[in-house]
């Protein structure tokens, strides 16, 4: 893999809790006793277990603290009604003082630090990994700039956080309701293609498709342009196909309405599942035989190409069979 899979499992409790305008809620966690907290990297994420009478599922969120702060982890959540209840949940039940157990940090979604220019696009609660990428640019005299959009000012977060920092001067805001010149604008605001220019997107799926085309369109390379959704709409359903899990000695259907992972846990075969939409990358298995129809987007264009993973959660197969080594 080249993301990093590797993670802690920690018990945490919300030390503060921001209510942030467009109905987003910024977390403060760290350890009840006050000691520090494993080091994480731009672009890391906490998996963060959220468990309440008929709820237990697992949720990741980006963290959008300084990397070099070892006392605490802040991350921000978006109160979304049409998510499946995991916003919904954060907010009720992060209060000050509520313990939480979290698996992490992992990181999906590295900064390049040694990049000539580096140019942050962060799209509503998207910008949440870009604020942790803006203070480690910052504090390693990277050039770079961030591009914040929102629907309003009215619904614009973090901007009392970003107002105070020392980088507020590479902030460049655009909302929904400004005059169309002060809106993003791809002939404007994406730079030139060059191998020592970064692009980070993060955002709405709309939102990130557009940037991502856009860039790529206009000469920037794929593995410039990184990306991390933290949703996606992914159709899972398809032609029936089977699935042997070599290690286990066990062989599935995996029928049109079924996922890999629903169909070997029937039969006593464990893939942990978190996100169930392909973006979090806790369900990828090694692929032996046959060719996978990749549904997630959480995988790499070469890492497609190559089909020797599949995200089990969602994604499908292409060939009448596939082997996976578990």
């Amino acid at each position: 893999m080249s993301k990093d899979m590797t993670f802690n499992t920690l018990s945490l409790i919300v030390l503060k809790r921001i209510e942030e305008p467009g109905n987003i809620v910024r977390l403060r966690f760290g350890r009840p006793d006050g000691g520090a907290l494993p080091p994480f990297t731009a672009g890391g994420h906490l998996d963060i277990h959220l468990l309440d009478e008929d709820l237990d599922m697992w949720r990741q969120y980006s963290l959008c603290s300084d990397p070099a702060e070892t006392g605490f982890y802040e991350i921000g959540v978006l109160r979304d009604p049409k998510s499946r209840g995991g916003s919904e949940a954060v907010h009720r039940l992060a209060r000050q003082g509520a313990s939480f157990d979290i698996e992490g940090p992992r990181n999906h979604f590295p900064l390049e630090e040694n990049a000539s220019l580096s140019v942050l696009f962060g799209g509503g609660i998207g910008v949440t990994p870009m604020l942790a990428m803006a203070q480690r640019l910052h504090r390693l005299g990277r050039d770079f700039v961030l591009h914040y959009c929102t629907r309003s000012r009215d619904v614009t977060a973090f901007r009392d956080l970003i107002a105070t920092a020392p980088w507020t001067d590479r902030v460049i805001y655009h909302h929904d309701d400004l005059e169309e010149d002060q809106r993003l604008s791809m002939d404007r605001d994406l730079p030139a293609p060059d191998a020592k220019t970064h692009l980070y997107v993060c955002g709405p799926q709309g939102f990130m498709d557009w940037v991502i085309g856009e860039a790529e369109a206009a000469g920037h390379a794929s593995t410039n342009v990184h990306r991390e959704y933290f949703s996606a709409d992914v159709d899972t359903h398809g032609d029936s196909f089977e699935v042997e899990a070599r290690a286990s000695g066990v062989t599935v259907m995996v029928g049109p309405n079924d996922t890999i992972a629903k169909a070997l846990a029937r039969e006593g075969v464990r893939i942990e599942v978190k996100c169930e939409e392909g973006v979090c990358g806790t369900c990828v298995t090694e692929v032996l035989e046959g060719v996978p129809d990749h549904r997630d987007m959480f995988l790499t264009d070469s890492e497609r190409e190559e089909g020797e993973m599949i995200c089990a959660c969602c994604s499908r197969a292409r060939s009448a069979r596939l082997v996976l080594d578990i």
